[in-house]
Formats: C-alpha cells, structure tokens, sequence
C-alpha cells in the first residue's frame, strides 16, 4: 500500500516507518526541511521523502497530490518534554490536523490513522476502555480531542476512515532522553544517583515496539474511532525504577519517594485493550523485563558511540 507517515523523525513515527517498510509498503514520509533524521537515518534509502511542514498548504498540497496515500499516519505533534502539556503549539497542531484530513480526502486517501492519547479520558476512572468519559486536563488532551470529534464527524460525510489509537506510556530506543526510562538508565550508566518522587505512581507502559505494530495492525482492520494501545498491566515507577537498577547493578544509585503532590500525570492508569485484541491479531510480544534489557542494551550502544 502507499502510505504517508508524518512525524517520522519522531519516538513512535520512526518505529512505525520501520514497522511499515519491513512489511513491503511504499511508505512516504513528509520530513521538515532541516528534521534531524537520527531516528531514521538508517531507514532513508527505503523511503520516499517529501520536504515540507505538514502544517504549511503549499507544501502539503502538491506532496499529496503526487503521493496519493491510500493510508495516512499522523504522528507529527509537538512534543517536547516538560513543555508540551500547555504549549501554544497544540493549537497549531489541531489546525494543521483538520487541513491535512481536509486534503488527504480531496486526493481519494482511504484510511486517516492519527495518535491519540490516553490523557483524553477522565483519568480518575484508573482503568480506561474506549467508553470511559472523556475529561483533557490540559491543552495537548484538549487539542486531541477536539481534532478527534471534529475530523470523524466530517470524515463520516466524504467517506474517510478515521481510526483513533489513544497511545498509553511508551519506552525504548530512540525515546527522548528527558522522558522517564531513558533518564533513568542513563543517570545510572553514568553512575549517577537517579531520584524518583512519585515511586507509587502507577502507568501503563509497552515497548515501543509492540506500539508500532499495533498500529500498522490498524490499518487492515475494520476499527473505527477511538482503540487503546497499551499494555494493560500497569507497573509502579517504583517498581520500574528498581528494574533497571538491578539490571544495571546500581541498586545503590537510587532513592525512591512516594509523593502525590506534583505528579505529572494520574497516579493510576491502566488501558483495556479488548477491543485492540478482539477485532486484530495483534498481542503484546515484548514483556516489560525483556524490552528494559533491550532498551538499556540500545542506550549502552549509544554512549559507546558517543565522543
């Protein structure tokens, strides 16, 4: 199939544009001028490259209309760690997102698949299925929501799919070094002390790589709207953090706290994924163990190859 991933340079775009090619499409990847494709530097010789902003009309325009996707992944968002929530950027984003469904619908794409959050439910609920209110406490949530109501009820008028992953916690390689699990195997590979705040906080993490296959499962699926991907296990950072440390021989290196003031995120939060499971043959491969001992093993390859 042709299909079209925006935010390939990112975490979760670059895992789904190597998903994709290593399953034989023609994947298009519509890169910024300037990107820094690290993530994918490997990967470009089997993709086709469109510069431009996904934001910007007159780059988007004649890049679909030579490409014509039949499927699209929207992954491009601001995400910058530690800014995001709040950051003005959400609203630009929600417009470009409701412009880039416009156009891909004018140009005869069949399936729009964009990243949701799980941030866009009503996270008191703990556990979260595709029916579970929705209630965005803050501006990311907010701006991902509205780009989901809005786009599906038009998309329901021209003819166009739009399934809506709402993503959990992810790790493993290529993730930003600010985020969590990176930060903490780094701390300690530089035999640094890590100090977590909120050890009894408890989220939903899966291995980026089990991530990318589920959505590019999504594509031959009959999955509309809202579908979780998540692990369905949750695991206290407490637990997590202790993990890599024992992996890492570094159990000394950390002090662990249980605050609940200041956290970043609920202090629960788990996905039910029946109807992920029940409509696609798609099963988590990677337990959280394993996918630590990779991603630790990937970041240790990185500082070696570091000057």
């Amino acid at each position: 199939m042709r299909v079209l991933v925006t935010g390939a340079t990112g975490f979760i775009g670059s895992h789904v544009a190597r998903v994709l090619v290593r399953q034989g499409h023609d994947v298009h990847a519509m890169l910024r001028h300037g990107a820094d494709t690290w993530r994918i530097a490997d990967l470009l010789d089997s993709l086709f490259v469109a510069r431009g902003d996904v934001g910007a009309p007159e780059h988007l325009e004649p890049a679909l209309a030579r490409i014509r996707p039949e499927v699209c992944f929207h992954l491009a968002w601001y995400a910058v760690p530690g800014k995001y929530l709040m950051a003005v950027e959400n609203l630009d984003m929600l417009r470009a997102g409701i412009v880039l469904a416009q156009r891909l619908a004018d140009v005869g794409c069949k399936t729009l698949i964009v990243a949701g959050t799980c941030f866009e439910y009503d996270t008191d609920f703990g556990f979260l299925s595709e029916s579970t209110p929705t209630r965005p406490r803050n501006l990311y949530a907010a701006s991902k929501l509205a780009l989901h109501l809005a786009v599906s009820h038009w998309a329901s008028l021209v003819g166009l799919r739009v399934v809506w992953p709402r993503l959990f916690y992810q790790y493993g390689p290529y993730e930003d070094e600010r985020r969590l699990v990176p930060s903490v195997i780094l701390s300690l590979l530089r035999k640094r002390r890590f100090r977590a705040l909120h050890g009894s906080q408890a989220l939903d993490y899966l291995y980026v790589g089990d991530v990318a296959v589920a959505l590019a499962c999504l594509m031959d699926s009959d999955l509309q709207g809202a579908v979780n991907i998540g692990s369905g296990r949750p695991v206290a950072i407490r637990e997590l953090v202790q993990m890599i440390a024992g992996e890492l021989g570094c159990a000394d290196l950390v002090d662990i706290e249980d605050r609940t003031e200041g956290a970043a995120g609920p202090a629960f939060v788990c996905a039910d994924t029946r109807l992920l499971r029940s409509q696609t043959s798609w099963r988590p491969q990677i337990a959280l163990e394993e996918g630590l001992l990779q991603t630790i093993a990937w970041w240790k390859t990185q500082l070696e190859g570091s000057p």
